[in-house]
């Protein structure tokens, strides 16, 4: 059945329906048949002609026009026409404008209506494919609600409404299951734009899930009053959050916990009973990584800044606890705070002191020639090394009890005496081993360091500039204590000659 598209009043109708239907804009979809009309005309008048359609937005009427530019000279007769020809049809033409001529409206065969409707339907899809985009990129960070479409392969398919999501089977918490047409609640942490359409992802898992769950079921934190300033989860088993209340008259725990825990309860059932340990931030590493530990008491703690460990001392009966089933508890605890956590029994420390005491005093008594009293004078001040007595200002090593001035000035130069030769002895080690100058001076090694590295086979800065920051600790941690970041300057200061070198090369190449 062939029908004619010089005036049709009833495509404004249906761009409308359309539109309205597939919650795209009117003008997206005229756009869209406007296309297939100048599909259409191309096929009909020859592919190489430039014919456009256009649809009146008011009366629904179609203008099919042929296109041609006016060129001096003429490279494309089909569409470019020359600057006298052109000025007979318009005599102000000049060379770059376009010259219409008015085509009479085409008879769509069986064919062509198909051709036209498959660019339609095209078209509207890519238009409802961006809106899904914009409307859902904002979303991220949201709880959706939807209905289970299909499983496939363990992978959910799930039915936002105006766009489908996918919550993939290692997004779901362990031994959950669903079924064709069951409801499902899940995170948005994903929006990416593919060609077959924006692919949404879900998740039961993510830490934030937990967190925007607590939002819906805690005014406070919906209201700003408490916040919820780390999550740490062993999905479908055990969770922990940090919370803080902006408030000093509102207990951020309580609030959480709600009337008999109908509050927490509420997103244990929709977390399929993981057990939810709620903790009281603090600013203070120490105190927070203490919360976190919880229900275990500890002890001691010592923090080492520069590694961010945290060393926890907790008496003998404490330990299980404080571990948890296959460590679970010590984990979320490090995960929660952002420190590496390490336990310790009360017995263990108690040995581990011991044991440093008894190497430190041995330190000093080899290397300054005292006996054990001196020795453990220097260790219980908190001498850890010879260098510290070499260089602490005079007035502090003889204030220590028992010291005067000239024990603590007898002491400095026997130290000072034993570096001397400790570097001698390291010096003649590294031109034994073969090791370059230039590795040597490289600021953040010592010498002790130097040789052994040449040991190790280091023995240049390319050599050092090859080592990654870890295989460098590795290396030197019998002879110092180094963090990730000071390796990492040592070995990009050993690269520093390649980029030096590179440079020179430029203007030469």
């Amino acid at each position: 059945m062939e029908q004619s598209l010089a005036a049709r009043p009833e495509l404004l109708l249906v761009a409308d329906t359309v539109a309205r239907d597939k919650g795209i804009e009117r003008d997206e979809v005229l756009e869209a048949m406007e296309q297939a009309i100048q599909k259409a005309g191309r096929s009909k008048y020859g592919q190489e002609y430039d014919i456009r359609a256009e649809i009146d937005r008011k009366t629904g009427e179609i203008k099919l026009m042929r296109f041609r530019e006016v060129a001096d000279p003429i490279e494309n007769e089909a569409t470019q026409m020359s600057l006298e020809e052109a000025q007979l049809h318009d005599p102000s033409a000049q060379v770059g404008d376009f010259i219409t001529d008015p085509l009479p409206p085409i008879d769509f065969g069986r064919i062509a209506a198909q051709t036209a409707k498959q660019v339609i339907v095209q078209r509207v899809r890519d238009a409802e494919r961006q809106r899904q985009y914009r409307e859902f990129k904002d979303r991220i960070g949201e709880i959706v609600n939807g209905l289970v479409k299909r499983v496939e392969f363990g992978n959910v398919v799930v039915d936002l409404g105006r766009a489908e999501a996918m919550l993939r089977r290692d997004e779901l918490l362990p031994r959950e299951t669903f079924r064709q047409g069951e409801r499902v609640r899940a995170y948005i942490y994903d929006v990416r734009p593919e060609i077959r359409g924006p692919q949404i992802f879900l998740s039961r898992t993510h830490p934030q899930f937990m967190a925007k769950l607590f939002a819906q079921e805690v005014p406070e934190i919906y209201d700003g009053i408490i916040e919820i300033r780390a999550v740490a989860r062993d999905p479908g088993s055990r969770a922990k959050i940090g919370v803080l209340s902006n408030d000093s008259s509102i207990d951020p725990v309580g609030a959480c916990v709600g009337m008999r825990g109908s509050r927490v309860q509420a997103v244990v059932a929709e977390l399929q009973g993981e057990k939810i340990d709620i903790i009281p931030w603090s600013q203070d590493p120490a105190t927070f990584v203490v919360n976190a530990l919880a229900p275990a008491e500890v002890a001691k703690v010592v923090m080492d800044e520069e590694q961010r460990r945290i060393e926890v001392v907790v008496p003998d009966d404490q330990l299980s606890l404080a571990i948890g089933r296959r460590g679970q508890n010590v984990r979320l605890a490090s995960q929660l705070t952002g420190w590496d956590i390490d336990i310790l029994t009360e017995a263990e420390e108690s040995e581990r002191r011991t044991a440093e005491v008894q190497s430190r005093s041995s330190l000093f008594i080899e290397a300054l020639d005292v006996d054990d009293v001196i020795a453990h004078l220097l260790v219980n001040e908190g001498f850890t090394s010879v260098e510290e007595v070499a260089y602490v200002p005079l007035d502090e090593l003889a204030g220590i009890e028992g010291f005067d001035e000239d024990v603590a000035a007898e002491l400095q130069a026997r130290a000072l005496n034993f570096l001397e030769e400790q570097n001698a002895h390291f010096e003649r080690r590294r031109q034994e081993l073969g090791v370059e100058d230039a590795l040597a001076e490289l600021d953040g090694l010592s010498l002790g360091m130097v040789a052994k590295l040449g040991e190790n086979g280091i023995k240049n800065l390319d050599d050092l500039g090859d080592l990654a920051s870890d295989e460098l600790i590795e290396l030197l941690k019998d002879v110092a204590k180094m963090s990730e970041e000071q390796a990492n300057e040592i070995i990009m200061a050993a690269r520093a000659h390649w980029f030096a070198e590179e440079d020179g090369a430029a203007p030469e190449a």
